[in-house]
């Protein structure tokens, strides 16, 4: 799948998507079948996963994700943000989509535990599991081993308390993998502003509209990693100071030499 025309800015700006619901959405009436409906098309599931590290991406390297001509994507994306799970931006001569917000991203990931698994039948394919495994994009912030990895430091240097970032399914009450958590509580410590400060992190201007800390229970760890709109500054923060890089293929992110020593050295952050 060709990614080379991917946009190289990292998109994760502060507050690009809309307010995270906090509401439960089983309990309201909402039209789920129109919405797997959009999701039910392998084109479109395919346009949705290139999407789903929420960066805003033209219709031609979408076609290029999915497999399929320009006009056939164009019908496709058409349909999609009919439907709100994409919006689109006009850029000059170009139209730029994206996922409407993190939601739409958590349904992706929710359903990949119980669609049946792709035959890998390829060492690219394997390649890129074990990539998605060691590090990946969840919306706008890190997950993975990595983003596991992160959560664990900023844990055990007190710049959150609040639980360990274990995931214990038998105790469990509302927490499922690969979905935001809600069973912990977490918060940023005083000692923690500082040291995020000292990374560039300005914690007093997190996005608004939107949970300040949240966690999801990572679907391939089993742990929580950082979501919310901290994770959101912090991810973004580590693409400016080039410690993480994006990947060639959809949502891949790769640790880079001088992020593999910065971690360490602020946040005792190690990654096997």
């Amino acid at each position: 799948m060709p990614n080379n025309s991917r946009p190289t800015s990292p998109h994760l700006a502060a507050g690009a998507g809309p307010t995270e619901r906090q509401a439960e959405p089983l309990k309201h009436q909402t039209d789920i079948a129109r919405a797997a409906a959009l999701i039910a098309d392998p084109s479109r599931a395919r346009i949705l996963k290139g999407l789903a590290d929420g960066r805003a991406l033209p219709a031609s390297v979408l076609a290029g994700e999915a497999g399929i001509g320009a006009a056939t994507a164009s019908v496709h994306l058409a349909k999609l943000v009919e439907g709100e799970l994409v919006t689109v931006q006009q850029r000059g001569r170009h139209r730029y989509y994206r996922l409407t917000g993190p939601d739409v991203s958590a349904a992706l990931e929710a359903l990949a535990l119980i669609a049946p698994p792709l035959a890998i039948t390829s060492l690219k394919q394997s390649n890129r599991a074990n990539a998605l495994h060691q590090a990946r994009s969840c919306y706008d912030h890190l997950a993975g081993r990595l983003g596991v990895a992160l959560m664990r430091g900023l844990l055990e240097r007190g710049v959150l308390t609040g639980s360990d970032g274990i995931h214990r399914p038998e105790l469990a009450v509302r927490d499922r993998p690969s979905s935001y958590g809600h069973d912990s509580q977490y918060e940023l410590t005083g000692t923690g502003r500082a040291m995020l400060a000292e990374l560039g992190v300005d914690t007093d201007r997190l996005p608004p509209r939107r949970p300040a800390i949240r966690y999801c229970v990572d679907w391939s760890e089993h742990q929580h990693h950082l979501a919310g709109g901290l994770g959101a500054v912090l991810t973004a923060r580590l693409f400016v100071l080039d410690w993480v890089r994006w990947g060639l293929s959809p949502r891949v992110v790769h640790l880079t030499d001088t992020g593999t020593r910065g971690l360490k050295r602020t946040l005792g952050v190690t990654l096997t």
